[in-house]
């Protein structure tokens, strides 16, 4: 087979994940980071596109690697309109929902800008494989407990997809032919999702309030405190937002948001620390656990994703409260750049049908 060049771009808060591929084996791999001073001069993270872009090709100058030799240029999905799963090139009309944020305005939007713009300088297209709004939820999974709210899907649809696919290739089965439950546990959020013969019937919302809480993010509050705090006048709706999506959960409790930080109060004895990462692997079980329910007990195996999971702390917190409900797939990683190169590939060998967003 043909060896090529994969240019996978990963944008996140405050830094610039870049990886060069061929096939599937990492050539490159570097973390661009970007000094608060600078991403302050940009009102709208949409603004920051040429900036980011530009120190990525500097990147790939600085290390000789003539850029015109990448052959797909993979995108971290960001927030577009509700999809199905699968592969969808990155166009004009992604382009600007991913701008005005039509499903919220996150780092992860730069994905499809940056690799567009990219993809357009060299001649090449752009793609974006299972974005974090996959929609396949059940009609009864949408039901909320008001018509004014429904349940959205935003959740690691990647990530979710990438490790149940390579748990069915390990036990040589199919993944449309399985029940699973996937619990992805990375830095930002967590979401579990029950998939149904390839269909994730559904999953917590993972990154505004929903399911348990992670590093820095709070999951699901108390309805009716939080209410009370949006009118009590101390705090701005933005305000709340941020403290909802990036300085909640542990950052909350514990004053960090560095795993490493954690890890050492944790191991000097600090009784909170230990509290609040064993409530964590507590709400956790109990996500894990309501999904049994959803696939009426018929589960063919639990999958457990992120590098929270080489905690042997941790993952006996868990495994204690749901490993009888079925087997245990341990995947303590979080490779979302191998995915992009792994979807990218499928693309190069014509395995998938590339989608039009539309």
């Amino acid at each position: 087979m043909l060896q090529k060049k994969i240019l996978v771009i990963f944008p996140e808060r405050r830094a610039t994940r870049i990886a060069i591929y061929r096939n599937t084996e990492p050539m490159f791999l570097k973390t661009i980071k970007h000094a608060e001073e600078d991403l302050s001069r940009f009102i709208h993270i949409p603004d920051q596109t040429a900036y980011r872009r530009d120190a990525i090709l500097a990147e790939l100058k600085r290390n000789d690697f003539d850029i015109r030799k990448v052959e797909i240029i993979m995108a971290r999905s960001g927030l577009v309109k509700p999809l199905k799963s699968g592969i969808y090139r990155v166009n004009t009309k992604m382009v600007e929902d991913l701008k005005v944020g039509i499903m919220g305005v996150h780092e992860t939007n730069l994905g499809g800008l940056i690799a567009f713009d990219i993809a357009a300088m060299i001649g090449k297209s752009a793609f974006m494989a299972d974005p974090v709004v996959v929609d396949e939820l059940s009609d009864l999974a949408r039901i909320t407990g008001h018509p004014l709210f429904v349940r959205k899907s935003i959740f690691h649809a990647l990530s979710h997809k990438y490790f149940a696919r390579k748990y069915a290739k390990s036990i040589n089965r199919q993944y449309e032919d399985l029940n699973l439950i996937v619990c992805h546990v990375g830095l930002g959020g967590i979401s579990i999702g029950a998939h149904q013969q390839g269909m994730v019937v559904d999953v917590n919302q993972a990154f505004d309030g929903g399911g348990p809480f992670s590093i820095t993010r709070t999951g699901t509050l108390p309805v009716g405190q939080l209410i009370s705090l949006c009118f009590s006048g101390k705090y701005s709706e933005n305000e709340i937002r941020e403290m909802v999506n990036s300085k909640g959960g542990y950052s909350a409790y514990l004053g960090t948001d560095s795993i490493s930080q954690i890890n050492a109060m944790i191991a000097e004895g600090n009784k909170e620390a230990l509290m609040i990462s064993e409530a964590c692997a507590y709400q956790v079980s109990k996500e894990i656990s309501s999904h049994y329910a959803t696939l009426e007990g018929e589960v063919d195996a639990i999958i457990l994703t992120g590098n929270i999971f080489n905690s042997e702390l941790f993952l006996e917190n868990v495994k204690k409260r749901i490993g009888k409900l079925a087997t245990l797939a341990l995947y303590p990683t979080v490779n979302d750049l191998e995915a992009h190169a792994w979807n990218a590939l499928r693309v190069i060998k014509g395995e998938v049908e590339v989608i039009e967003y539309e």
